[in-house]
Order: structure tokens, then sequence, then C-alpha cells
């Protein structure tokens, strides 16, 4: 039924967009640069209420990696009038949810509840905006807790350790190159001082945009945020968000990594991608076709097809590509070889499809399918007040605006097969790539 309701909105030319389909999408800017976005849905008496900060790991000063996930931990320490846990607490009492979580590019703090109580989040979220208290204590604390996350996460799943090799191979002067949780090393010796130097800077209405989702009235929305974030003090001497950047690539690099925990031997191709930039989103918009159709379904994909059902040198494949990102993104390729079948062979066969693909270009009655599945996509994900919060909050704080991700849907379904073929070509230069091969320990990798 959901397909074929898909199927008649857009044949009847009623598929609409993100800014009118469930409600509409406002904005506007209090007096200390706090950004306010409210996107209405009146369905349910439910509320999202987001506050992302412009910051996350790329912003980290040198020889403090992890201090932005660890200031995400602490930031539950409570304030100069909650205690620790206690907005955690309390959202729980009321019925919501609460969580967080830190990217390259932002940090994001959120609640889900009901909605006649988005003035107490926003009376708790603009407490700890500008008044954090940290004990000695509590640092040591959830230092503690960091350390044993990446010994949990990382340092136990040597798939985790090849991503983290395999990406600060990628960039060698950009810092997305360092992992969000942080290198050991300069985690074990992150400080309180640390961690207020850092919140002191970045954690300000200034650098931070509330996004308020659901069953609200953007008239109180903006009364509720004068009142709660209005007089919190801007932070002065705020730099724009300028990187150091990737240098021209000149030669490929390739990661061997050997590991007696692994079972399964696979390789991953990661190549420097460009993002989506305010107002040229077309190549972006290209790169997604290109990572469904290459890799998107192992059963109708080109690589699915080719190698895990065709020749069944592959047992999983996979491409994909981050939209979403301040700086260069990237597009990734992963080829899991049959057993008996070598990471050469495998290789070989990844680089004859993509030089097949890029001859022949896309199957135009594939491409026609995706392009119905994407839209599809793009109007199912009008259904969680949350899932559009996100979008707005990951959009914003990589330097998009409102209007790219209000054109996005239109962006996606003006892509044609050629400039899928084109973005190919430009996409896939070795010399602008890692090659990743990730197997057990003691073998021998052939040359």
């Amino acid at each position: 039924m959901r397909s074929t309701l898909v199927s008649l909105l857009v044949s009847f030319g009623l598929a609409a967009s993100p800014a009118t389909a469930s409600g509409q999408v406002s904005d506007f800017k209090l007096d200390n640069g706090l950004e306010v976005v409210v996107i209405e849905d009146h369905r349910a008496p439910v509320v999202v209420h987001m506050v992302w900060y412009r910051t996350g790991a790329a912003d980290e000063p040198p020889g403090k990696s992890g201090i932005a996930h660890f200031l995400e931990h602490l930031m539950f320490k409570g304030t100069d009038d909650l205690g620790p846990g206690e907005i955690s607490r309390i959202v729980e009492a009321n019925g919501g949810s609460d969580n967080a979580f830190t990217s390259q590019d932002y940090t994001a703090y959120f609640q889900r509840v009901a909605a006649d109580r988005l003035g107490l989040m926003m009376e708790m979220e603009a407490d700890r905006m500008r008044d954090l208290v940290l004990a000695p204590e509590d640092i040591a604390t959830e230092r503690d807790v960091i350390l044993e996350e990446r010994a949990t996460r990382t340092d136990s799943d040597p798939g985790a350790l090849f991503r983290e090799e395999m990406r600060a191979a990628l960039f060698r002067n950009h810092p997305y190159g360092l992992p969000v949780i942080g290198w050991r090393a300069e985690m074990a010796g992150l400080s309180r001082a640390d961690a207020l130097d850092f919140y002191r800077r970045f954690y300000a209405p200034n650098n931070a945009i509330l996004i308020v989702a659901g069953d609200v009235d953007p008239g109180e929305v903006r009364n509720l945020a004068e009142k709660t974030y209005g007089p919190l003090a801007p932070s002065a001497g705020l730099a724009p968000r300028l990187r150091p950047q990737e240098p021209p690539s000149r030669a490929e690099r390739r990661v061997v990594m050997e590991d007696e925990r692994v079972a399964q031997p696979y390789l991953v191709r990661s190549y420097l991608a460009p993002e989506r930039d305010p107002g040229a989103q077309k190549e972006a918009a290209a790169l997604v076709f290109l990572a469904d159709l290459l890799g998107g379904s192992g059963a109708t994909s080109v690589l699915g097809q080719a190698l895990q059902f065709d020749s069944q040198i592959a047992v999983y494949t996979s491409a994909s590509y981050v939209t979403t990102s301040l700086d260069d993104s990237t597009f990734s390729l992963v080829v899991v070889p049959t057993d008996g079948v070598s990471l050469t062979d495998a290789e070989a066969a990844l680089d004859d499809e993509i030089a097949r693909f890029i001859e022949t270009g896309p199957d135009p009655a594939a491409f026609e399918r995706l392009k119905m599945q994407i839209r599809a996509a793009e109007i199912y994900a009008l259904d969680d007040v949350g899932d559009l919060a996100d979008r707005y909050g990951r959009a914003l704080t990589s330097g998009l605006t409102i209007a790219d991700v209000q054109a996005w849907p239109d962006v996606l379904q003006a892509v044609t097969v050629d400039d899928v073929t084109a973005a190919a070509k430009r996409v896939f230069d070795r010399r602008a790539a890692v090659t990743g091969w990730l197997m057990p320990a003691g073998e021998e990798p052939a040359k």
C-alpha cells in the first residue's frame, strides 16, 4: 500500500516538499546570536527540542583529541541550579527521553517530550549552555568512562581500529583524520581546564542552533526562547571555522592491517569526495545516486549482482557516500570476498566493475527505479519530527542553509544518468584514495 500511495502521489503531483508536507518551517535569530528553527507538525502533542553546537572533533585544539566527546559526557554532570544527572531524571519524570551525540562537525543535545513541557526543556538546556559546574571528581570519573568506551568499542574491535587507520591515511592534514572519541594517549591527559576552555569558547548562543519540531506555535517558541536563551551572553571573538585543508593528492595510499581477531578478511576503498555546499548540491546529489547504484542493495546493485551473484567472488558488497560534511567528504566501497578468494582477486574484480560502470554508465531502468525510491524515501522522512529536526541540524551545522535543505529533494530528482557518470569519473581518482586490506594475522598479503 505504501508503494501504491507513493505512485499515486507522484503521478498526480502531490508529493510535497519538506517545507510544506509536515508543516511550516520558520526561523529567526535572537539578539545574542542564537539561531532558532521551528518545524510545525500538529499531528501529535509531542515536541523535539534540540540544541546543536557548531563544534565537533575537527575543531579540537592540537593534542586534545576527544575533548569534544568528553565534554558531551560532562554536560550531564549538572549546573549551578541542577545536580548531576538531574536533567535526565527530570526529562524521564515528565515522560520524555533525552540524549546527546558528537561528530566531526557538531555536538547536539536533545529531548523528546509532550509539547506542554517545552518551556521546561528550554530552561534546563539554557542553564547548562552557560552555567555548567564541573567538580574535580567528575573529571576523573568521566575520563575513566570514555577510556573504557574506547576500550570496548574501538580497541577490542579490529574493524574499528582498521577504520581509524583508513581515515588517518585518507585525511593527511585535515582534522577529519582524528577519531571522534580521541587517541587513547591524549584522552588520558584531558583535564578539567581543557574541558572548561573548550566549553567557554564554543558553548555559547552565538555558536548554537536551537531546533524545535512538533506541535508548537512559532510565536510561542519565540517567546519561550527569548525568555530562556535570550539573557545568555554570547562568546566574544568566535573565529570562522577555517580548518587545515587537504593538499593535492598525487599518489594512492594503501593500508594493510593484520589482526589475530579477524575472522573474515575484507577490503575497503575510500576516496575524497566533494561535500554538499550552499547553493551547489548537484554533484553531491549525483554521488548519492552513484552510491546506491553501485552498492545500495546486494540484490539489485551493480557490485552486488556482479560480485555476489554472477561471479560469486564476494559474500558482501556496499558503497556509501557521506552527504553532510563541512569540508571534504568521503565515498567508500567495501568488498568481503568469498572463502577461498584472495583480496588481490577481489580488488581486481572491484576495479573491473568500476571501469565498466564508468564506460557504460548506469542502467537507465535501474536509475529510474532508484529515483522513484529516493522520492518515496523523502516523503516517508516527513513522518518523524525527530528525523526532520536531525536533518536540519546536521545541515545547518555543516554550512548549509534552510533553503538548501528544502531544495534537496528537488535537486535529487533533477539528477540525470549523465550526471552520475560524470560524478563517477571525477570521484574515482586513485590518487585521492586509500585502499585498505584487513586480514588475519600471519596471512601473507599478495604483492
